[in-house]
């Protein structure tokens, strides 16, 4: 079972010190980030974290997070096209995609609608590019 800490958070920027956290830690930390009713993806997490190549990385640590200790919200992260992958690690095939619709976001076949306009990148909105 993984311990968070609370989120580092210093005027509207998220901060971590990489030596204290696990990768795993520094998704959850991104991850609570992202606002109800937008979703982000694997690949702009690691892209975020400076390991660009890490995508399937961060899937691992959602997949995790179900038994963390803090809710993490791990149905706002898809894949890039905004398809969501991880939905089988919910419970049910259908979990993902209900928590998705409670937030306003619509999905069809497996698929949000609208996906960039839903679509939540670390780097700007922390402030990196």
């Amino acid at each position: 079972m993984i311990i968070l800490k609370s989120p580092g958070i210093l005027a509207g920027t998220f901060f971590y010190n990489m030596k204290e956290q696990t990768f795993f830690e520094q998704v959850f930390e991104v991850v609570k980030l992202i606002p109800s009713g937008r979703v982000s993806s694997y690949g702009a997490i690691a892209k975020y974290l400076g390991t660009g190549g890490s995508s399937r990385m961060v899937g691992w640590a959602m997949n995790a997070s179900h038994s963390a200790v803090e809710n993490i919200p791990a149905h706002r992260v898809v894949n890039r096209i905004g398809m969501l992958t991880g939905k089988h690690h919910f419970g049910s095939p259908d979990v993902m995609q209900q928590l998705l619709e409670s937030e306003g976001i619509e999905v069809v076949d497996d698929k949000i609608i609208d996906f960039q306009k839903h679509f939540w990148n670390p780097a700007i909105e922390l402030g990196l590019e």
